[in-house]
């Protein structure tokens, strides 16, 4: 927030010529009012029970998830762990007697304007661009038609405070909230900056990603950064880090949990598992050349197309020629995308859970294996840092490297006494740390705190 006395929200941009405002139409006759802005840069600890701020009553509170909706299936290219986030956030703020609506992208023509989620939570469709899937890499065009209906909606049912997800979320609210004198709190879920740094050429990215980010993490009134280093990717960006507040994300313990059912083994002594979007940064690939060095193990992979779309995938067929190439094709098996309901099952049908991510701006797989007792090979990326134990609840290995990733799980094959100690401290680090309830104690901790630093004129009222 360069230029700007700490406490003020910066509705001007520095950086980027005001790039991010620029793209973004304004509202006409929308007053501008200015927010307020600080905060230190230290880590939130969930249920820390720090006194929140601006007061006590229940919040009218606003997410924005543009291509991320809760109502997805998981494992598609674009539905992955911020669709799960969001989903859990909003029921766990609910949960604790907030009002909220959820704003997502309508994508498809026969979704209802308005869907319940669950008490309290409501997902509402905003018509941005046709009514069909759009590669999130090509949504920009469309996010200021999308900031235009979330002005024209918070004019007539105004939120306590807006929070949004992802950067292309934050195009969108930065413009409703700045005019309406809203304040907006931001989570990335994912940086340019290190997308561009792993996949150079191949990212796909929409030109002026970076300063726009950086334009939102300065306009903003609070970042939440989900892991440590996140917040040493925005203070290289310029975005001071006394902007952020750590609050992890958080994962359904009621749910992945030891005990339940597993799903069905095939016909080897060992299965690893490794779940999530079926993209090339998620490493399928080297857990595919790791396999070669792992006798006697299957490895499930599951994500990606519906099982009847498995053929036609490219990543598909590129991984499939992997496995062949290194002569496991029957040992590897594919799934597709599959429902929710379906995940722990799969978590605890495995001996190990891999992670092995180039990059990974949080990860909530490792989260959902350990709260399943399953233990975790994930590469020392990002929030995999912060979540995975090594040697406690699982190992740490360098990203894209085969060979590691092979010797940590033999090593944990081969000893079931380690395997079962993981699962156990596994299953207490989740509940000490990440369940929803504290996640979104922790949040609520951080709108609180905005709603108390703004002026006293620009004080919305919680919701009765």
């Amino acid at each position: 927030m360069t230029g700007t006395e700490p406490g003020t929200r910066n509705n001007g941009f520095a950086r980027a010529g005001g790039k991010a405002r620029d793209m973004v139409a304004p509202v006409p006759g929308a007053a501008s009012v200015p927010g307020a802005a600080s905060v230190p840069g230290t880590a939130v600890v969930p249920g820390a029970g720090a006194a929140p701020g601006g007061g006590s009553g229940p919040l009218r509170i606003a997410l924005v998830s543009e291509h991320a909706s809760p109502l997805a299936a998981l494992g598609g290219v674009d539905a992955g762990g911020q669709n799960v986030h969001v989903a859990h956030l909003a029921a766990a703020l609910a949960a604790r007697g907030h009002r909220v609506v959820v704003y997502t992208r309508r994508d498809a023509p026969d979704l209802p304007d308005r869907v319940p989620l669950r008490p309290g939570v409501e997902v509402r469709h905003v018509p941005a661009g046709p009514a069909r899937h759009i590669p999130k890499d090509r949504l920009l065009p469309h996010m200021a038609q999308f900031g235009r209906f979330l002005a024209r909606d918070w004019e007539k049912d105004r939120p306590d405070l807006v929070h949004s997800h992802f950067w292309m979320s934050g195009l969108a609210a930065l413009r409703a909230t700045g005019d309406l004198g809203l304040p907006l709190v931001h989570t990335y879920h994912a940086l340019g900056t290190v997308k561009k740094r792993h996949q150079g050429e191949a990212d796909t990215s929409p030109a002026g990603r970076i300063a726009i980010e950086t334009d939102i993490g300065n306009g903003c009134n609070r970042i939440i950064a989900t892991c440590r280093d996140e917040v040493a990717e925005l203070t290289a960006m310029g975005v001071p880090p006394r902007h952020c507040t750590v609050v992890p994300c958080g994962v359904a313990v009621d749910r992945f949990t030891p005990h339940g059912p597993a799903a069905p083994r095939g016909e080897f002594p060992h299965r690893l598992l490794q779940i999530g979007r079926l993209v090339p940064r998620k490493g399928a690939a080297v857990s595919i050349a790791a396999l070669a060095r792992v006798p006697d193990a299957e490895l499930l992979v599951v994500g990606g197309p519906p099982p009847d779309r498995l053929d036609e995938d490219p990543e598909v067929r590129r991984l499939r020629d992997a496995a062949r190439a290194a002569g496991v094709a029957d040992r590897v098996r594919f799934t597709g995308g599959v429902g929710a309901d379906e995940v722990p099952a799969l978590l605890r049908s495995a001996d190990v859970v891999l992670c092995p991510a180039d990059y990974e701006p949080f990860g909530i797989v490792p989260l959902e294996a350990m709260g399943c007792g399953t233990p975790v090979v994930a590469s020392a990326v990002g929030g995999q840092l912060d979540t995975v134990a090594d040697p406690g609840t699982g190992r740490l290995v360098p990203p894209g490297d085969p060979e590691a990733l092979a010797g940590a799980v033999n090593a944990l094959l081969a000893d079931p006494a380690q395997r079962a100690a993981c699962a156990a401290a596994g299953r207490r680090r989740v509940l000490d740390r990440y369940g929803w309830d504290r996640v979104a104690a922790a949040t609520e901790d951080v709108y609180r705190d905005v709603l108390a630093r703004r002026p006293a004129a620009a004080t919305v009222t919680g919701a009765a």
